[in-house]
């Protein structure tokens, strides 16, 4: 369906796409999608009923963690309806104004994300390098102001590109490249002069996720700086192992979004199946992975699930 926007009176409509070629087995295609989204689900309500729940995890790094599950939440529920309407109905139109309100909730999740994990990381950095301060740095109150300082954040610097896009001109076939809308992909549909768009997008990364990783890094620098400080090797692996799920969640979300990054620019010649799969990837893998990663490797938060389902007694 070719679908153009040659006045301003008219609100385009955009055509999803799910996986070219394989429209015959989208219905096939699906069932791992909703098996992903239902993991994603239940591990992350799972992670939060378990922290509201026991006591003895309210301190801050499991505050951060809830935080983070309802990051991954918000992320999942944001391509989840377009994504099974494409899947299960071929349902491929979707109106420009909810277009652009799926796009800044992608994006905003996305970069709050990356905020809530720099803030983790400075939560292991003041429990490693400070940890007598520890509890009297990171109170509820700081960590209510961290949380919504993130998220002022990730709003703020996502809100401008919808409203851009609102007022380009689309005359060309509408049709995006994947199953939901994302900045770029509806960007290079419009006919209009869209540097600034396409700048203000270039240094919203660089000064979010681009900054957000080297502060991570630093914070990692100086926490193996004070390791090293250790003279028992027990303690030593005993500190570091405290930093491992932070560490696994980051590489979980950094290593698809700059491998989107690098698809994106330099595979312009590869095929549109495995774009699709990089960004359904770089979506879909921290709801997924992350309660997983947590629920293994956080003792105390698979001793609450246990309890939680009446398992703890028995082990």
């Amino acid at each position: 369906m070719v679908v153009w926007n040659n006045n301003d009176t008219v609100e385009p409509i955009f055509i999803l796409r799910g996986f070219p070629g394989l429209e015959y087995v989208h219905s096939w295609l699906s069932i791992p999608l909703c098996l992903a989204y239902l993991v994603a689900f239940i591990g992350n309500i799972t992670i939060l009923s378990v922290v509201w729940i026991e006591s003895s995890l309210h301190q801050p790094l499991y505050y951060f963690l809830s935080i983070l599950a309802l990051t991954d939440l918000g992320m999942s529920l944001s391509t989840l309806p377009t994504t099974l309407a494409v899947s299960w109905l071929d349902a491929q139109e979707i109106q420009a104004s909810a277009c652009y309100c799926q796009l800044f909730f992608i994006h905003t999740f996305t970069f709050l994300e990356s905020s809530v994990l720099l803030a983790m990381a400075f939560d292991r950095f003041v429990a490693i390098c400070r940890p007598l301060h520890y509890t009297t740095i990171l109170t509820n109150s700081v960590i209510g102001k961290i949380a919504l300082a993130c998220l002022l954040r990730s709003m703020g610097v996502v809100l401008p590109t919808p409203l851009l896009l609102r007022h380009y001109h689309y005359c060309h076939v509408n049709a995006l490249s994947h199953a939901f809308c994302l900045h770029q992909d509806v960007l290079r549909l419009s006919c209009s002069d869209a540097r600034i768009n396409s700048v203000y997008g270039l240094c919203v990364v660089i000064s979010t996720l681009g900054m957000d990783s080297i502060f991570i890094l630093l914070s990692y620098v100086l926490i193996l700086n004070a390791v090293l400080g250790i003279v028992s090797r027990e303690e030593r692996l005993k500190v570091l192992n405290t930093c491992v799920s932070h560490i696994c969640v980051v590489l979980i979300f950094f290593v698809p979004v700059i491998g989107v990054s690098m698809v994106h620019r330099f595979g312009k010649h590869l095929s549109p199946i495995v774009h699709i799969l990089m960004a359904d990837i770089y979506l879909l893998l921290p709801p997924v992975l992350n309660p997983i990663v947590y629920s293994v490797r956080t003792k105390q938060i698979r001793l609450g699930i246990l309890r939680k389902f009446g398992l703890g007694r028995r082990l």
